[in-house]
C-alpha cells in the first residue's frame, strides 16, 4: 500500500501561533480579560489581583509558545527539516492553546 504524505506551508501553523498569540496579548495586556471576567459583580480590584494570578500562570505557557516558534524559525537543523519543524511550531501551536484555556477557564473560577 503507498503511504500517502500532506505537505502544507509552514506559513499556517506561523499565522496560527501569531493570531493565538495576540488574542492572548489583548485578553492579559489590553483589559480584555479585565471586561470579560470582572465587569460587574465584586469589587474590581478583588477581581483584578485574582485575574492577574491567573494570567500569570497562563503567561507561564505564553512563554513556552513563544519560545517553540521562535525556535522553528531560526534554529538551522528545524528550519530545514520539515519533520522536526512541524513538531516544534506544534508544540508551540498546542502551548498557545493551553495558555488561552487556562486563562479562560481561571477567568471563570475568578467570577
Amino acid at each position: 500500500m503507498a503511504r500517502v504524505q500532506l505537505r502544507f506551508s509552514p506559513i499556517i501553523p506561523t499565522i496560527a501561533s501569531f493570531l493565538l498569540a495576540a488574542l492572548w496579548g489583548l485578553s492579559v495586556f489590553a483589559g480584555w480579560g479585565l471586561e470579560a471576567f470582572c465587569a460587574g459583580g465584586e469589587s474590581s480590584s478583588t477581581c483584578s489581583q485574582r485575574l492577574g494570578t491567573v494570567s500569570t500562570v497562563s503567561g507561564l505557557f505564553a512563554a513556552l509558545a513563544a519560545c517553540c516558534t521562535a525556535a522553528a524559525w531560526l534554529i538551522p537543523s528545524s528550519r530545514h527539516d520539515p519533520r522536526t519543524f512541524g513538531r516544534v511550531m506544534g508544540a508551540g501551536v498546542v502551548s498557545w492553546i493551553v495558555a488561552e484555556g487556562v486563562l479562560f477557564l481561571g477567568g471563570l473560577l475568578v467570577r
